[in-house]
C-alpha cells in the first residue's frame, strides 16, 4: 500500500482529477496491497506505454470515494479482492459493464459477473488444515466443520471477513439459509476461542496449540512455503491440508478482480489493462508473485501452489453467490458469530 501522507494522496488525486483524459494514460483504485503487484503494473507500462496513476486503500473506501466523486471521478479501473466487495461495487453504480471478446473468452463463465461489470483475475481456495498429531480424522466437508466431535477445536476468522461471508453465502446456494444457519451455529459451537487476527493468525493458532483445526486461504500457507513467515514457516510441518467437498461440490474458491469505473475518462486504456490481467503473463505472475491460483485455465502454477497438490473447484458461478452475500451476514449475526 502506498506509504504518502493523507495530504499527498489528495494532492495525487487532484493531479489524476486534471489529467485523466490525457492519452497515455490508466488512473488505478485498487485495494491489492501486495507488493509483488508492482510488476504486473510495470510491465504493463512497458508494453503498452501506458502510464499508471494509483490509489490504493481499502475497498469500502475506495468504493465511497467513488460514489462521492460521481462524473467526475478520475477513476478507471477498481481493482480489489472478494466476490463480496466485487458485489458491493456493482451495487454502488461505480462500474460499468464490458463488452470485451478476449476477457468473454479467457476468463471462465462463473468467474464473471452476470452483466460483465466485473471479472475474476486469480483465485484463492478457503480450505481447512489441521495438526496432524492431534487429529486423525480431519473434516473432509465444510459440513463436517460443523460436527460436534470438533467440539473445541476451530480457529476460525471473524463473520466481517469477506472470505468468511462468501464461504457462507456459497453454502446457501449450494443448499438453503436453513442449512447455512445450522452450519454456521455449528461452527460457532466447535470454534476454540472468539475470533480473531487474520488468515495466518489462524494457522499460527495450530502452531500453539490453540487449536488443533483451522480454515485459512491457501495463499497464506504457500507463502510460508515460498518464504520465511515468522511462527509459521518453521513448525509448517506439522500442518496437514484438506480440500473439502471433493466428492460434492468441490473446494471453495474466492477472487481477486476488477472492473471499469462507471465515467471512467480513459476507458480504452482500462479494457485494456483487464485484458493485459487474464494474459498467461499476468495469469502466471499472479500465481509465482502472490501464491494465486490463476483465473484463466491451463497456465502454469508456481511450486509453493503446486506443492498443496491437485484438487477439483467448485465451480459454482460467484455472481449467483454474490446476491446471497447479504444473507449471509444476516445469518452470521443471528448465531453470533462475532
Amino acid at each position: 500500500m502506498l506509504k504518502s501522507s493523507t495530504c499527498i494522496k489528495a494532492a495525487l488525486l487532484a493531479t489524476m482529477a486534471s489529467t485523466a483524459s490525457a492519452e497515455g494514460e490508466l488512473n488505478l483504485y485498487s485495494s491489492r496491497h501486495y507488493d509483488t503487484d508492482e510488476r504486473l503494473y510495470s510491465d504493463f507500462e512497458e508494453s503498452t506505454g501506458i502510464t499508471i496513476n494509483r490509489i490504493e486503500g481499502k475497498a469500502d473506501e475506495l468504493i465511497a470515494r467513488m460514489q462521492a466523486e460521481g462524473a467526475n471521478s478520475p477513476a478507471d479501473v477498481l481493482l480489489t479482492v472478494d466476490t463480496s466487495r466485487l458485489k458491493r461495487a456493482k451495487d454502488a453504480g461505480v462500474l460499468q459493464p464490458i463488452d470485451s471478446a478476449e476477457l468473454e473468452a479467457r476468463v471462465p463463465g462463473y468467474l464473471q459477473d452476470a452483466d460483465n461489470q466485473w471479472f475474476g483475475f486469480s483465485q484463492r481456495s478457503r480450505i481447512i488444515f489441521y495438526d496432524k498429531a492431534d487429529v486423525t480424522a480431519p473434516p473432509m466437508t465444510y459440513a463436517d466443520l460443523a460436527d460436534p466431535k470438533h467440539k473445541g477445536l476451530i480457529c476460525i476468522r471473524s463473520s466481517s471477513n469477506t472470505y468468511n461471508q462468501t464461504l457462507l453465502a456459497s453454502i446457501i446456494t449450494h443448499t438453503d439459509e436453513e442449512t447455512a444457519k445450522a452450519w454456521a451455529q455449528g461452527v460457532v459451537d466447535n470454534m476454540a476461542r472468539a475470533p480473531q487476527g487474520g488468515d495466518t493468525d489462524q494457522l499460527r493458532g495450530i502452531v500453539s496449540g490453540e487449536c488443533d483445526i483451522a480454515v485459512a486461504n491457501t495463499y497464506y500457507f504457500a507463502r510460508s512455503i515460498r518464504k520465511d513467515v515468522d511462527g509459521l514457516s518453521a513448525e509448517r510441518d506439522m500442518i496437514g491440508w484438506v480440500f473439502p467437498s471433493q466428492n460434492a461440490e468441490g473446494a471453495h474458491m474466492n477472487l481477486s478482480g476488477g472492473g471499469v469505473a462507471a465515467h471512467a475518462p480513459n476507458r480504452e486504456n482500462a479494457v485494456k489493462f483487464l485484458e493485459y490481467l487474464a494474459s498467461d503473463q499476468a495469469q502466471e505472475y499472479f500465481s509465482a508473485g502472490n501464491d494465486e491460483y490463476p483465473a484463466v485455465p491451463g497456465v502454469g502454477l508456481s511450486p509453493a501452489i503446486a506443492a498443496l497438490g491437485f484438487f477439483k473447484p467448485d465451480d459454482i458461478d460467484l455472481s449467483e453467490v454474490a446476491e446471497n452475500i447479504p444473507a449471509a451476514q444476516r445469518i452470521f449475526n443471528e448465531v453470533n458469530w462475532n
